[in-house]
């Protein structure tokens, strides 16, 4: 058969290299990105830390890198991870510091390390730090060669793979910097604020800054602290002056601000704050931060307030990863997820169950979502996770659990002071489902009639009491009020009605229900002072209902944001799939159905299944947005909407009256016979026409068309997203499609893979190769840094390609 005649789809870009100013967590010193130019090992290679270690036969790549990512399923591994392994893997890299930098300090700083990594510089072992999720930092100092090559070894040790119930990835999967200061520095993470007495005529920052002096002797040092608004107007600042022993010192100042603006969920007002050294007549380091000014108000009968306005939480949890990118993913994809829940309607993220990429923070800052940071899924004991495969013999029990004594405290400690300037942090949470019934803790009650919650037997008195989570509880939010005390401590309860026996929930300011909405009203009124809201929660509509319509629950945290790596079903499973969005980022009805429930604008969307024996109003994902059937096939329309009336029409007529809102289920329904055409629903508001939604049967698959996102600067390289959909002849998107695409770059870029979303795809995601799941597949193009053309060209049997054209200048 003679192949049709090509169609190509050009689209041009410029893109300029610009390499954006490094503003690193650590808040002192400068910083420089160490992300390029590492030799990789996946094994335990005794001596690889030593200088002299022949590592020519390595692998060369750049960071952040997730080795678990590249490797292939099996059903035979944990599905708990995703069905993918683990291991022990070595990376090292050669610095050069210049002799002009003797006397300053040198660091090594990791915003993240999964997990158990020792890391040594010219074979000095520097540190160990089990948790995988904590940024840390090394002095360098007293073990460099000037003038010489030194080399940096990091041992990444994660044997135990199944130590997590979702995918965490493996190996340096998060930026890394070097950071040189003079001996008088800013501490790590040592300057912070707060603020106070906030009107809208004027506030108070209080700003403190931790300073260490290595010089040996008294230092007599001025600091200058500066808050300048959004278009770099200094508003405020003040000079302090302080003499200085060796040792770590403390200073503060109060800068007074007129007419503040406020930081908010809808405009997320930043201000910037700038701390300066002045030693010697030089300035000699500077730590700089975005600032946001607002307040925060929990009440038990109220519940939640920014900046004096009550209102709900519409939040989501999220995991780390992002489908075929592991656990190594860009701030691009953070933020093109993060704008697309903002759409939605969400305004909280919640970190489940770990402190997360740093850019994140940012993020929310940025484009105005709450955060609640959470700092462990498990404290002393482990969880089970199946070990091999799903639900095969016995659960296993790898974890965090056996260095939990010893880090707990500098981890969640870690946590706050590296978190505490970002006015998006709201709560901190000191734990996730650390109670659940019976993994691990157990307590008579579980064999009462009292207790209705689902758990794996009663009351079993050989595993470890519930009440011993109080010294752990007490513990831990001690350590994050001694460090802030502006944010409640939070924690998230799975077994409620058993650890109220305890005085564990008293240990918190606020109080994390998971999927107990039922206890709402009883335990509001059994403890009344106890603030209490939605930590973790399912999609109904009940669920949501149980916050809208009750003043002292002020949110809600979905499970979840983003569908996730791990946790996996039965094989081939590669993740959960209960995200409003999917692993490519797409919206999926789940996604729709909720954004009618919290959006403030009006939203109708409709999708359609093959009606079933029994009637029913489904929420999930089956009811896709798509009109193909065959002839004679009755087909269950259903609305997810929040306008008052929704009227269907079925190619231009109108399928009976209007249909009410029905608050009992959120969502409309019709069942429909089928006949080929446009499908639309309109959303109605006192008769008038305030929002639309349509699908159209398609033809068979014709054509590839491929829309990259906005493109942005990152690092020293790009990252750009591609959309490639599947149509037809006539331009509409063929749902139904699975053709294969192959994707050829050419240029200074690289694919780094591409997501179809489908949670049953085990197959390769690195090559070039790869199917379409509902028509659509995501596509990460990176470019490496050199100017010139790119061409990325999309092509499948038999349709017509598309190709993606950029310059790099």
């Amino acid at each position: 058969m003679k192949r049709a005649s090509i169609l190509m789809v050009l689209l041009t870009i410029i893109i300029s290299i610009i390499s954006p100013r490094v503003s690193a967590q650590p808040g002192f010193g400068t910083q420089q990105l160490l992300n390029d130019n590492w030799l990789f090992l996946l094994k335990d290679e005794p001596g690889a830390a030593n200088p002299g270690f022949d590592d020519k036969g390595w692998r060369k790549l750049d960071l952040p890198h997730d080795w678990s990512i590249e490797a292939p399923l099996s059903p035979t591994l944990a599905s708990c991870t995703g069905y993918l392994p683990g291991g022990i893997g070595w990376y090292r890299r050669v610095i050069n510091v210049s002799p002009e930098l003797e006397g300053k300090r040198v660091f090594i700083y990791f915003d993240g390390v999964y997990n158990r990594s020792s890391v040594y510089i010219n074979g000095q072992l520097l540190g160990y730090r089990p948790n995988g999720y904590v940024s840390f930092a090394y002095d360098l100092t007293p073990y460099l060669r000037y003038g010489e090559p030194n080399t940096l070894a990091v041992r990444v040790d994660h044997s135990k793979s199944a130590d997590s119930r979702w995918y965490t990835g493996s190996g340096i999967y998060r930026n890394v910097y070097l950071v040189t200061c003079e001996p008088v520095h800013f501490d790590l993470w040592g300057v912070t604020y707060n603020t106070s007495g906030v009107t809208a005529r004027s506030a108070t920052v209080h700003v403190s800054a931790k300073i260490i002096n290595e010089s040996g002797t008294d230092a007599n040092v001025n600091v200058r602290f500066q808050l300048a608004d959004s278009t770099g107007k200094v508003v405020s600042g003040k000079m302090v002056s302080m003499k200085l022993a060796p040792g770590t010192s403390e200073l503060s100042s109060d800068l007074r601000v007129k007419d503040p603006v406020l930081w908010s969920l809808d405009s997320p007002c930043l201000y910037r704050l700038n701390a300066v050294i002045y030693y010697g007549g030089k300035d000699i380091d500077e730590s700089a931060f975005n600032a946001g000014i607002r307040t925060l108000k929990f009440d038990p009968d109220k519940g939640f307030a920014l900046n004096g306005k009550w209102m709900k939480v519409k939040g989501v949890c999220i995991h780390h990863d992002a489908g075929v990118l592991g656990s190594a993913v860009p701030p691009q994809v953070l933020e093109s997820r993060l704008k697309t829940l903002k759409t939605l309607g969400c305004n909280a993220i919640r970190m489940s169950h770990n402190l997360q990429a740093p850019e994140l923070y940012d993020l929310c800052d940025k484009l105005g979502f709450l955060i609640m940071d959470e700092g462990f899924d498990e404290f002393e004991f482990p969880k089970k996770k199946w070990l091999e495969g799903w639900n095969v013999g016995e659960p296993g029990y790898q974890g965090s659990y056996d260095f939990f004594n010893e880090w707990s405290d500098r981890d969640i400690k870690a946590m706050v002071l590296r978190d505490r300037n970002h006015p998006s942090v709201f709560m901190w949470s000191i734990g996730n489902e650390v109670d659940y019934p019976n993994d691990p803790y157990t307590h008579p009650i579980l064999s009462s009639s009292r207790f209705n919650q689902p758990v794996s037997g009663g009351y079993d008195p050989k595993r470890p009491g519930i009440e011993r989570l109080v010294p752990i509880g007490k513990r831990l939010s001690g350590d994050v009020r001694e460090i802030d005390t502006t944010r409640p401590v939070t924690g998230a309860l799975a077994g409620v009605i058993m650890t109220n026996e305890t005085e564990y929930p008293a240990c918190l300011d606020v109080v994390g229900y998971n999927y107990t909405e039922d206890m709402y009203a009883i335990d509001h009124k059994r403890f009344p002072g106890r603030v209490i809201y939605g930590s973790e929660n399912g999609h109904s509509y009940n669920a949501w209902k149980a916050v809208r319509d009750n003043d002292f629950i002020f949110g809600q945290f979905i499970w979840t944001g983003f569908d996730y790596l791990g946790e996996s079903l039965p094989w081939p499973s590669r993740g959960f799939g209960s995200g409003l969005l999917d692993l490519a980022g797409f919206v999926k009805p789940l996604g729709y159905f909720r954004m009618a429930m919290w959006s403030e604008k009006p939203v109708t969307f409709l999708g359609t299944y093959l009606r079933p024996a029994r009637s029913r109003r489904p929420l999930s994902d089956s009811a896709l947005p798509f009109w193909n059937y065959s002839a004679g096939d009755t087909v269950r329309v259903v609305c997810y909407t929040n306008c008052r009336q929704s009227q269907l029409f079925l190619n231009g007529t109108s399928f009976g009256s209007p249909k009410d809102f029905d608050d009992n289920s959120g969502i409309v329904s019709w069942d429909v016979p089928f006949s080929p055409g446009r499908l639309e629903v309109v959303g109605l508001a006192d008769g008038k026409e305030v929002a639309r939604y349509s699908v159209e049967t398609s033809g068979r698959s014709s054509a590839i068309v491929a829309t990259p996102d906005k493109i942005k600067a990152s690092a020293g390289n790009h990252l750009i997203q591609v959309t490639v959909g599947i149509v037809d002849q006539n331009g509409i998107p063929v749902m139904l499609a699975d053709d294969e695409v192959t994707c050829i770059v050419t240029g200074p870029a690289k694919l780094l893979g591409m997501e179809s979303a489908s949670n049953t795809d085990t197959g390769d995601w690195h090559d070039n190769v790869q199917r379409v799941y509902h028509g659509r597949l995501l596509a990460y193009i990176r470019t490496t840094g050199q100017a010139g053309e790119v061409s990325v060209t999309f092509s499948a049997p038999w349709l017509k390609p598309a190709i993606v054209v950029f310059r790099v200048e």
